[in-house]
C-alpha cells in the first residue's frame, strides 16, 4: 500500500526530482547508473507501468487518491506519494500539473541501436530535432502509423523528458528507440546500410523524388531521415542518404513542420496495410 504524506514543507530534499533538477541532472546526477525520468498524467503513467518501467515516488493532488489516480497506487507498492493542493502542486513545479499526477520513475537501460534494428523493416531517424513537443509527436505517430523504431542522433532531445513523454502519450515506452552511436552521419548511415536499410532523407532538393514514388515503398528496409526544426537536415547527410525525398505541396508553402511530415512521411512509407 502506497505512503502517503501531506506536504507541509515544500523544501523536502525528495521533492527536487520534481522542482530543482533539470532533466540533465535527472539523467545523470539521481541514480546515476540508471537515472529519472518524470511520467505526467495517469494514463502515461498507466503506459510506463505496463511497459515494465518502475516508480520511485509520486505526486499528485490531494483529491485525485480516491479518484483517477487510485488504481495507480494500486499498482505501486509502498513507494511515498506527495500530496498538495493543486496551487501548492503548481507553486513548487512551476506548471500546472496535466491530470493532477507526476510519477519519479528508474530509467530503463539504453537499448543497443543495431539490437532494435534486426528485426525492423521501417526506422525514423532523428538528427538533432531538439524541441521536444515534436520529439513526442514523431514517437505518438510513429506508434500510430507502423514505424518499428526510432533511432536518435546524439544532439536530439531526451526521449525521456517530461514534455516529450507527455506529448506522446506514453507512445515513448511502446516504439524501439535508441541513440545511434559514434558521428552522424559518418558512422550511423554505414551502421544503417549493413543491417539492410536504404536511406531516404526529407529534405528540399532538386533531386529529391516525390514521397509517393513506387520505389520506396517497395523498398523491404526503409530508413526515414528527418532533420532539426528550421534547418532541417545537414548537406552531407542529405548527399550520402539513397534517397532525397520531398512531400509534394500547394499554395506555395516549401515545407511542413517536422512533426507533421513525418506523419505524412510514415503514413505514405509504411510497410505493412492496417
Amino acid at each position: 500500500m502506497a505512503n502517503i504524506i501531506a506536504l507541509a514543507d515544500l523544501s523536502l530534499p525528495e521533492l527536487d526530482v520534481y522542482a530543482r533538477l533539470t532533466e540533465a541532472q535527472l539523467r545523470s546526477r539521481v541514480e546515476p547508473e540508471k537515472g529519472v525520468f518524470i511520467a505526467e498524467s495517469p494514463k502515461v503513467i498507466a503506459s510506463a507501468l505496463d511497459a515494465g518501467m518502475t516508480p520511485i515516488s509520486m505526486l499528485m493532488e490531494r483529491g485525485k487518491i480516491e479518484g483517477q489516480a487510485a488504481g495507480l497506487l494500486a499498482r505501486c507498492g509502498e513507494i511515498p506519494v506527495y500530496t498538495a493542493p493543486r496551487e501548492a502542486l503548481a507553486a513548487l513545479t512551476g506548471y500546472e500539473l496535466t491530470r493532477g499526477v507526476l510519477c519519479a520513475m528508474r530509467r530503463p537501460r539504453l537499448t543497443d541501436a543495431e539490437e532494435i534494428c534486426r528485426g525492423a523493416s521501417r526506422v525514423a531517424v532523428l538528427e538533432e530535432i531538439v524541441d521536444s513537443t515534436n520529439v513526442g509527436a514523431i514517437f505518438r505517430s510513429a506508434a500510430a502509423l507502423g514505424m518499428d523504431a526510432v533511432l536518435l542522433t546524439a544532439r536530439c532531445c531526451d526521449p525521456l523528458c517530461r514534455r516529450a513523454i507527455r506529448v506522446s502519450m506514453g507512445t515513448v515506452f511502446s516504439v524501439p528507440w535508441a541513440v545511434l552511436p559514434g558521428a552522424w552521419p559518418g558512422d550511423g548511415l554505414p551502421l544503417l546500410w549493413r543491417l539492410g536499410f536504404r536511406t531516404a532523407a526529407m529534405a528540399l532538393s532538386t533531386r529529391a523524388i516525390p514521397i509517393d514514388a513506387p520505389a520506396l515503398r517497395a523498398q523491404e528496409r526503409l530508413a526515414i531521415v528527418l532533420g532539426t526544426e528550421g534547418d532541417g537536415l545537414r548537406d552531407e547527410t542529405i548527399a550520402r542518404c539513397d534517397y532525397t525525398v520531398k512531400i509534394p505541396m500547394s499554395h506555395g508553402v516549401d515545407s511542413l513542420n517536422v512533426a507533421a511530415a513525418a506523419a505524412v512521411a510514415f503514413w505514405q512509407l509504411r510497410k505493412r496495410e492496417f
